[in-house]
């Protein structure tokens, strides 16, 4: 069940920023507020990467297994059995009962507020859903224009950077742009039905992504919609938390 450090950067540094842009834009005044507060004004984007490397570091090498939830091919979301150490689902909702607890110290709140930044990011790439006996894909051998790669490191950064040659400000002005219908359809749900939604895509991932495939500019437009989708989800949902946290007149 435990992973090697690889599997600590998902999204890769892009896709993190776009995620929590597109959150920080979605913020009601009184969440953004309490944010600002716990944040001491600096911005979700300026901790959307922290995790990746303080997990490496002997005071956060506790959270190494929190960016990802494994579900092996042979078993269903429901009955993998639990790391023990925690994951990925796990710890958004300990930051969001840290965050809500009026007994937290400050220090805690804003330790807990990086975190979740991070993690529901990671939640929403598909490698960071997959098996355990693969490493999420670590192990599946595959070439990215004719250069050995895995899946996994395709997934957190080559397929994000060959998609679109963005900065993270402008992948969240082309792919934020859901109407008020739209958006409230993709908040519905609770923080597990989120990771099976990813499961389900994951489980695509890897039925697409065969051992030794080339991946060129097919494969890339092919999973390009996939990859703007869950970064708009990623963004929309952690506001919708924070949202919900902070802002009693928010409408869930």
């Amino acid at each position: 069940m435990l992973c090697s450090a690889t599997l600590a950067f998902g999204w890769g540094q892009k896709g993190h920023d776009t995620v929590a842009f597109i959150a920080e834009n979605h913020l009601t005044p009184a969440a953004k507020a309490a944010v600002d507060s716990i944040l001491e004004g600096k911005s979700p984007v300026y901790w959307a990467n922290w995790l990746d490397n303080a997990s490496h570091t002997p005071e956060y090498a506790y959270t190494k297994t929190w960016h990802y939830k494994n579900v092996d091919a042979d078993r269903t979301y429901e009955d993998m059995p639990a790391n023990p150490a925690g994951d990925a689902v796990t710890a958004v909702k300990m930051q969001l009962e840290t965050l809500a607890n009026p007994e937290a110290t400050k220090a805690e709140k804003q330790l807990a507020m990086k975190i979740l930044v991070h993690v529901v990011g990671d939640m929403h790439q598909p490698m960071h859903m997959g098996h355990a006996t693969d490493l999420g894909g670590n192990r599946v051998k595959v070439k990215f224009f004719n250069r050995d790669k895995n899946l996994h490191g395709i997934w957190d950064g080559d397929l994000v950077e060959s998609a679109h040659k963005w900065s993270y400000t402008e992948w969240a002005n082309q792919i934020d742009r859901l109407n008020e219908a739209e958006e409230a359809l993709l908040l519905q749900g609770s923080i597990d039905d989120w990771a099976r939604e990813t499961m389900a895509i994951t489980r695509n991932v890897y039925d697409f992504f065969q051992p030794g495939i080339n991946v060129s500019y097919n494969q890339i437009a092919y999973w390009a919609p996939t990859i703007e989708r869950q970064l708009l989800r990623g963004g929309l949902r952690l506001a919708h938390l924070l949202n919900g946290l902070y802002d009693s007149e928010y409408n869930q």
